[in-house]
């Protein structure tokens, strides 16, 4: 069974730089995050639209714990980006576009199609979230930044293979499947970009400037930079392995990450049927 756990946290004393004092990879997280609530409620709703051809009582129990999941990870973040308008972000004019964009290209989308998107992104959250708990993400942030992205990342986790396993109940297709990758790719990649350059430039910083921070950061904590960048850790690794026929989102064997932290929470991880 998938919980839907409530976060208790003030935000309040975040400070700008949340994320080792680094202005670059705090701009590049928050670009993220902002992207969270209208795009986890783009996932419930792509899900939704075929609740009612899933009749497996265990995976309609699944289901319906992802959308008390997700709803609550959009409430989350939103809270968050109440914080960012308090330090001086203008982030109300992305966030209409974004929206606007995104509403306008999903109204265009047929429901199969926006639900293989919903699994592909689901995927690259999947493996976000394995970086966190396995990177220095965690420790470099500030306590409360900690306790947010921990618990979304934990929750992500729990729930990959739900919106993947609707996708193949209701058409199984391989190229269905690439298709919904490539769309999740380009807009994914393309609204985390846009997002983060917004930050950026708010911080007087453009991206020469903004990777140089980003490698010496890696660089001090004795990383690789190339293999740490977001596009080959999250967006090469996640398609390599999507694209494969066999694939599913088991595979990935990552639930222990998950299952230590709501552990060490006191919370249970259901084990899976």
């Amino acid at each position: 069974m998938i919980t839907p756990r409530d976060l208790d946290v003030d935000f309040a004393p975040v400070p700008r730089h949340w994320l080792a004092g680094n202005a670059a990879a705090t701009a590049v997280s928050n670009g993220v995050s902002l992207l969270f609530p209208h795009g986890e409620r783009f996932f419930v709703r792509a899900v939704k639209h075929f609740l009612d051809r899933i009749d497996d009582p265990g995976l309609r129990a699944q289901v319906k714990g992802f959308f008390g999941q997700e709803g609550r990870h959009a409430r989350e973040h939103e809270r968050f980006n109440e914080i960012l308008r308090r330090q001086g972000f203008e982030i109300d004019r992305f966030l209409e576009a974004y929206d606007r964009i995104s509403r306008w290209i999903e109204a265009r989308t047929p429901p199969k199609l926006r639900l293989a998107v919903t699994a592909a992104c689901e995927h690259f959250t999947a493996i976000m979230a394995e970086g966190a708990f396995q990177g220095p993400l965690l420790e470099l942030s500030a306590s409360e930044m900690q306790a947010l992205l921990a618990w979304h990342a934990a929750e992500e986790i729990e729930h990959k293979a739900v919106a993947y396993d609707v996708l193949q109940r209701i058409d199984p297709s391989y190229w269905l499947r690439v298709g919904g990758l490539a769309m999740a790719t380009v807009m994914l990649g393309g609204f985390w970009l846009w997002a983060a350059t917004m930050l950026l430039r708010q911080d007087g910083l453009r991206w020469p400037a903004a990777l140089r921070q980003l490698r010496a950061l890696h660089a001090a904590g004795g990383g690789d930079p190339r293999r740490e960048a977001i596009i080959r850790r999250v967006f090469v690794r996640g398609i390599r392995e999507y694209l494969r026929r066999d694939f599913h989102p088991s595979q990935l064997p990552n639930e222990d990450l998950a299952a230590a932290w709501f552990a060490a929470h006191g919370l249970a991880m259901p084990e899976a049927a």
